[in-house]
Formats: C-alpha cells, structure tokens, sequence
C-alpha cells in the first residue's frame, strides 16, 4: 500500500528532478524501519547515460532543502536516493527507446489474433501499437491490449 504523504511528495520532487535533468522513477517511504527511510529512484532524462553517484548526491541535496523547507514529514527519517536499476518490465517510453532491438514478451488482454502472449525483438511503439520483429517478421500489437511488456531472454 502507498504511504499516504507519497502523491504530495511526489509533486514536490518531480518537478524539482525534471529541472535537474532527471526522470523520478519512484518514491518509497518505508515506515516500517527505525528512523523510517524515504527511497527516491532516479534516471537521467538523457537516455544515453546512467545514473551516477553525483546524480543521486546532486538529487539528494536538492530534494533534502525542499522537504526541510516544506516539512511534511514529521520526526526524522533518512533519505535515500539511489538508480532504480534495470527492471525486465518496460513500461515508460524512455524503457521502448533504449531497449530497441531486445527480446521482449507481450502480454495481451483480450489475444490478439488467438495469442495472448508474443515474443519478438522489440522494434518500437507509438500510439496505437507495439511492434515486434519475429524471426524478421514484422508484427504489430494493438497497444490497447499491451498488459506487459518485459525484456526476455531468448524469442520463439
């Protein structure tokens, strides 16, 4: 369950790491811990590069006097800013530009042509559809059923 004070957090820090060249992947706050942990994953909004250390110190600095100055979180907590790391799930469209060319598996829901799953190369998405390349195939999936969309392994 997401803590409650996450949707004001997250409007806080958005925009905050859009300024500073990043895209907020995700905000945790973990109360279950002592102090309690606020985790901020982070990416460059530069699809080429990686999130380094001094991004996640240049986001923790910045992010550290906004919630200082606004004090929604009562009592002490520790902030935690770190890369969310490589998820197999692809969901932004950052995730379908840098992983271009890599085997994927597509859910659908309801099938599209009596297949609820697909594996290809992934080649792209646009508005309507995911496309796929199978065995030099092209084949493209109406977005609207997309359920997920994961890197894989290896392809049919």
């Amino acid at each position: 369950m997401v803590h409650p004070l996450i949707p004001q957090l997250e409007s806080l820090a958005r925009p905050l790491a859009a300024q500073l060249g990043y895209q907020l992947v995700q905000m945790v706050f973990h109360t279950n811990q002592h102090p309690p942990v606020l985790r901020v994953d982070i990416r460059p909004l530069d699809p080429d590069r990686e999130t380094s250390h001094a991004d996640c110190e240049a986001m923790s600095q910045a992010l550290e006097v906004e919630l200082d100055r606004v004090d929604l979180i009562p009592g002490q907590y520790v902030l935690e800013v770190s890369s969310p790391g490589i998820s197999n799930l692809l969901t932004s469209d950052r995730d379908f530009v840098v992983f271009k060319g890599f085997a994927v598996e597509v859910t659908l829901d309801p099938p599209y042509k009596g297949k609820a799953v697909w594996s290809g190369h992934l080649l792209g998405r646009d508005e309507e559809r995911v496309a796929l390349s199978l065995k030099g195939r092209r084949v493209q999936l109406p977005r609207a059923s997309v359920q997920r969309v994961a890197l894989s392994l290896e392809t049919d």
